[in-house]
């Protein structure tokens, strides 16, 4: 087992690297990006814009801080949109500030250097660090995706099971309605649903519009604090439940059936045991083992994928809001800072996953397999 988690965690490295390069050749090519934007801004207001870079530029840290990405090429005002009329060197000031002066290549592999050493750089239009956004956002998408994961594991595990004993009943029939509606409707769908009907919309005024806390957090009692965090997290977590619950319901209840129906089931009712212990004695463990071993990917899918929409809808400051945001104004630090963070928590859940397999089950046999 040590030798097999000893080469997965090696071969996070080129999976990671090979995953960086293709999303940065993808930005690189894409459409607009800092410097057309800042050029946006020069053109509406010129003024305040060019204070901003001569004041940027001028310090020592804030040019080197900004030059550590992306682009390349030659400063030259006709390949940028909107460009036309302003200053050459107004334009290579920009390209430094931003980093747009030397080959993509040499930013690649600088950028890929720091992140090593956890060196994200500085956002382009927050004046943070990108290591420090993560870090203040992390906590709403982390409690988004544990609570969300916790409850559809609490509900599609018992009702899956339900659902395989009770295969072809009334039971079986009526939830499987519910679980075509949690198919079809996606999760943010949802979200504006409980927005409506309970957030202050048409119907009834229950729960806060939007935040993860009241303003006045800080100064309430911690009973109250709790309550508070409560009162703001169930409809966005309600959303992503209902949208998330169905599939694993679904696969929860063939699990199940396909064990229900081998031999040493039949052999264990043969000799007279209770039903409930063959169900929970003997069919449990080998049909849990795929729906218990895939909880950190189902995490990660929840926290990385299915929480976006919702983060935006209920103006939740946490991670998915935080890419999104980044993708919209090209802010490409946070971009490419974001998805590294995502892609090596990703890849190390997926660690985790295969090693929940032999948790539960330890006659699986990792030493074997070809990574």
């Amino acid at each position: 087992m040590f030798a097999y988690i000893v080469r997965r965690l090696l071969l996070i490295f080129p999976t990671l690297f090979g995953i960086m390069v293709v999303n940065f050749i993808i930005v690189q090519t894409a459409p607009g990006g800092p410097v057309e934007r800042l050029i946006a801004e020069i053109q509406g207001t010129a003024v305040q814009a060019t204070a901003r870079i001569s004041g940027a530029a001028g310090g020592e840290g804030a040019g080197q801080g900004r030059s550590q990405r992306f682009g390349g090429g030659e400063s030259t005002v006709s390949k940028y949109r909107g460009a036309r009329g302003l200053d050459p060197e107004l334009i290579k000031e920009i390209e430094k500030l931003y980093g747009f002066d030397k080959p993509p290549i040499e930013r690649f592999f600088k950028m890929m250097g720091q992140y090593l050493v956890l060196d994200f750089g500085d956002s382009f239009f927050r004046d943070r660090k990108v290591i420090d956004l993560v870090i203040d956002k992390m906590p709403v998408s982390i409690s988004l995706g544990l609570w969300t994961t916790l409850l559809v594991y609490l509900i599609s595990i018992p009702l899956g099971i339900a659902k395989a004993v009770r295969d072809g009943s009334r039971f079986d029939v009526w939830t499987s309605g519910f679980i075509i509606v949690g198919y079809a409707i996606p999760g943010f769908l949802f979200a504006i649903l409980l927005l409506v009907l309970f957030a202050g919309g048409s119907f009834l005024d229950w729960f806060p519009l939007r935040g993860l806390t009241s303003p006045d957090w800080n100064e309430l009692s911690w009973p109250a604090r709790i309550a508070d965090y409560f009162w703001h997290i169930t409809l966005p977590v309600l959303a992503l439940v209902i949208g998330g619950f169905a599939g694993l319901t679904m696969l929860t209840k063939n699990s199940f059936l396909e064990e229900i129906n081998k031999q040493y089931v039949i052999t264990a009712r043969s000799k007279g045991l209770a039903e409930k212990r063959v169900l929970y004695g003997h069919i449990f463990r080998n049909a849990m083992l795929i729906v218990i071993a895939g909880f950190p990917s189902a995490f990660i899918g929840i926290l990385f994928t299915g929480a976006l929409l919702v983060e935006v809808i209920f103006s939740l400051d946490g991670l998915g809001l935080l890419g999104f945001e980044a993708a919209l104004n090209r802010d490409y630090p946070v971009m490419f800072g974001t998805l590294f963070f995502f892609t090596l928590l990703g890849l190390v859940f997926n660690l985790i996953g295969d090693l929940m397999y032999h948790v539960v089950d330890p006659r699986i046999d990792f030493e074997s397999r070809e990574v």
